[in-house]
Parts: C-alpha cells; sequence; structure tokens
C-alpha cells in the first residue's frame, strides 16, 4: 500500500491506554480466548481438516497462537493497518512458529484486503470492526477472500458498550458507524453471509458492562435477562452465501 493510498484510509487512532491493553492478561484470557473457544463452538459447518486462517485486524498478534491451537491451520495471515502493532505481530508470529511454520503478517487495509480471491477457509474478525469507518467494503472483502463455504468468526462489542462513559474515556471509535447486536447480524446477512440462530451467541461477560462491570450482579442486587437488556457483545459464525 502506497503513501498516497495510506493517507486516504479513514483511520481513528487508538489510544496509548488502548495499545497497552491490547497486552495485558485480561484481553488475551478473558476477551480473546473467551471469544475464540466460543466461536468454535458456534460453527456446525464442515472445515478443512487444516484450515487457512485470515486474521483481520490482527493487532500485536496474541491471536496467532491461540487460532492455532484452536484451529491447527496449515497457514495463517495476519493483517492490519497499524504498523507499530504490526511490528510486535510479527514477533508473535516467530513465537509461534514452533505451532505453525506458516504465518504471515501483512500490512493492509480491512477495506481493500491485500490477498487473492478465495484463498481462505476461515476469516477471524474479533473486536476488530467497531474500529472501521468503511464496514460495508470491509465485509466486501471478508467475503471476497473465503473460498465457498467458507466462515466468518465474527465477534464483536455492540453500541451499548462502544458508547458507554468509561470506553470513551479510555478508547477512541468512529462513533458514527456503531452498531447494536441486531444491526451487526443485519449487516452480515445483508453482506451475503448466513447463518441460524445456533451459530449466534450474546455472551454477557462482566468487562462487557461498562456501566459497573458486572458488580451489581455479583452483590445479587441484579439479574438481568436476555431479551430484557441491552446487548454489549454478539459471536456469530457464518457461512458464505452461494
Amino acid at each position: 500500500m502506497s503513501p498516497s493510498e495510506t493517507s486516504r484510509v479513514p483511520f481513528v487512532p487508538e489510544t496509548a491506554f488502548g495499545i497497552w491493553f491490547l497486552r495485558t492478561y485480561t484481553w488475551e484470557h478473558h476477551v480473546l480466548r473467551v471469544a475464540i473457544n466460543d466461536l468454535k463452538r458456534l460453527i456446525d459447518a464442515p472445515l478443512p481438516a487444516a484450515p487457512v486462517i485470515v486474521d483481520v485486524g490482527c493487532g500485536q498478534g496474541i491471536s496467532f497462537h491461540l487460532l492455532a491451537d484452536a484451529f491447527k491451520p496449515r497457514r495463517l495471515v495476519g493483517v492490519d493497518f497499524h504498523e507499530p502493532s504490526l511490528t510486535l505481530a510479527a514477533n508473535a508470529a516467530r513465537a509461534c512458529r514452533d505451532k505453525l511454520a506458516d504465518i504471515d503478517v501483512l500490512h493492509g487495509d480491512c477495506a481493500q484486503l491485500p490477498l487473492p480471491d478465495a484463498s481462505a477457509d476461515i476469516v477471524f474478525c474479533h473486536q476488530t470492526f467497531h474500529h472501521l469507518v468503511e464496514q460495508d467494503r470491509a465485509l466486501a472483502e471478508f467475503r471476497r477472500v473465503l473460498k465457498p463455504g467458507g466462515i466468518l468468526l465474527f465477534a464483536e462489542s455492540t453500541d451499548a458498550y462502544i458508547k458507554s462513559w468509561v470506553i470513551r474515556l479510555l478508547f477512541r471509535h468512529p462513533m458514527h458507524v456503531q452498531k447494536s447486536a441486531d444491526g451487526y447480524l443485519d449487516m452480515i446477512r445483508r453482506g451475503g453471509f448466513r447463518f441460524e440462530q445456533r451459530n449466534v451467541s450474546l455472551p454477557y461477560l462482566w468487562w462487557s458492562r461498562a456501566k459497573d462491570f458486572g458488580l451489581l450482579e455479583r452483590l445479587g442486587l441484579y439479574h438481568p435477562q436476555p431479551g430484557k437488556r441491552r446487548e454489549t457483545l454478539v459471536n456469530v459464525a457464518a457461512v458464505k452465501a452461494d
């Protein structure tokens, strides 16, 4: 991607706190690992024994060893636009080569992936979409690089979480593109993917409840019920439609 191209990429820089947080134990074990386990559970479509995985918005590459353990891929490609994070992702890729020999890290925009058509079995998109301005273009790119019958593993925070005061204070996001859980699911369907309710999860994890981080529930003072709460997370395993 040339300098003139990168200057045209819509981009909301993350805060220093946000970049640091992505290196923490909380991020790796209470956010990323939990999401990968949940997404794997939601898959009911056949997968190759050794799939090709594209991790869009891979950040610092913390996901690489978790994806390698969960899916035993034959190839893993991480793509991100933030070059300082990609330096750390390259280190993570080298550290992961005892589990996976074929692993690459590429600089690129999710709305213009530097990958050929129909080259991936799985596109893994974890907590990336709420950073993207050109969401429809990115989703079209995910579909383009997936093989027929390929799977999009999509895990995202909803507007209820992103627009909470503590997240606004600590992080930076393009607020005008944030969506509810139903909004993201509708967008994925319109984007050429299919899934059933059994392929969708709406986790209500403590860290996603930024108003009180689940404290009232732990004290027994509040018992939120599905369908009567503002969903904060949405996970879906969606198949590329014909």
